[in-house]
């Protein structure tokens, strides 16, 4: 369970002057921004095929395609850049700055972080780019995610973590001493999202208003069936990760593991058990199939599928992991629409589709 933050321009320094943002409870993500400003003029336009509940507008000087977070008023573009793996750890710093400076350059104003990203050094790496570019501090928005922390006992936890009440108050305490701006939630059950909004309407306090959730073809009943329920409630949204299963999706696995991939750096057997279990080969198998599919409508594997996250209702941004600017050029040029026939015939192929209780009772 994590918890996230929304960081404004005087905090971007932590418990050590370089890093990124500050909290010492809950494990959770940061939205930090000064203020995302949203113009609708001749510059930008209302989409008609856009989400099919969040306003969607496109950006003035790219195509970048931007939504509220949840029903805030936070604008945030539809994709991301995560650095999880990847910064402070399987990249350079050089490359860091390029993929940032690229993403930036084609209307991504999401970055997201964590505090437990490379024992500090994506944090670290994130804020030195951010300080060294000079980028309107109120152009872009920051989250990042604390709980794990570092080694010692008081470097790590939420403090009386089953205790929600604290967190909430935790959290408006933050916001209300100019910190942070919102504040959402990350691996969190749905009731104990609604429990937090439950504490937070009682005790007249700020509610969270997103949820960070993995979600791609073979992890979907969360997001397409529980969050929903949350945004027309509550208005939590939705920020998803890993589009592509760990790399799962592109079909870099289909012939074992390959020598430089994820699944074969240190600290994810996890991954090459997955890789390599029979519940993997049966996807691999699927994921060949929608490689077809992908052909046939002139895009890549890796655009398909995170073109399918975008089309679920209440995701507000689905973040990237990539590694160098081609991967990240191909993740940004992504099918502008999933019509509802792409996406019956990816349902059939997955065969995993999730179903809400009311869908099963009728």
């Amino acid at each position: 369970m994590q918890v996230s933050f929304a960081c404004t321009e005087h905090n971007l320094k932590s418990r050590s002057e370089d890093r990124l943002c500050s909290g010492q409870e809950r494990n959770g993500n940061y939205t930090s921004q000064g203020s995302v400003k949203t113009r609708e003029g001749p510059g930008s336009r209302q989409t008609s095929q856009g989400h099919a509940h969040m306003k969607e507008a496109i950006g003035r000087h790219t195509s970048m395609k931007y939504r509220n977070l949840g029903k805030s008023g936070l604008r945030v573009s539809c994709l991301g850049l995560g650095t999880w793996v990847t910064f402070g750890s399987q990249i350079s710093d050089e490359m860091a700055e390029n993929l940032m400076t690229l993403a930036y350059e084609n209307g991504v104003n999401l970055f997201d972080t964590a505090e437990v990203y490379a024992s500090g050094r994506a944090e670290i790496t994130l804020g030195n780019i951010i300080k060294k570019k000079g980028w309107r501090r109120s152009s872009f928005v920051i989250t990042t995610k604390i709980y794990w922390g570092g080694q010692a006992e008081t470097e790590r936890g939420l403090s009386r973590k089953h205790i929600i009440e604290e967190i909430v108050r935790a959290m408006t305490f933050v916001i209300n001493q100019g910190m942070a701006m919102y504040w959402g939630t990350s691996r969190w059950s749905a009731m104990e999202i609604m429990e937090a909004y439950s504490v937070a309407r009682q005790f007249n306090l700020i509610p969270p208003v997103c949820e960070q959730a993995e979600y791609h073809y073979f992890q979907r009943d969360k997001v397409e069936v529980q969050l929903p329920e949350l945004y027309h409630k509550i208005g939590v949204g939705a920020m998803t990760w890993s589009p592509l299963a760990c790399g799962l999706i592109t079909g870099k696995y289909s012939d074992g593991v390959p020598e430089c991939s994820r699944a074969a750096m240190k600290g994810y057997q996890w991954l090459r058990e997955r890789v390599n279990s029979e519940e993997g080969r049966r996807q691999l198998a699927k994921i060949k199939e929608l490689h077809l599919l992908a052909d046939r409508l002139g895009c890549t594997a890796a655009q398909l599928a995170i073109a399918w996250c975008l089309r679920s209702e209440g995701v507000s941004s689905v973040l990237l992991g990539v590694s160098n600017t081609d991967q990240l050029l191909e993740n940004l040029g992504i099918l502008s629409q999933m019509n509802p026939q792409t996406v019956t015939e990816m349902d059939a192929v997955l065969g995993n589709k999730p179903h809400s209780k009311k869908e099963s009772r009728a």
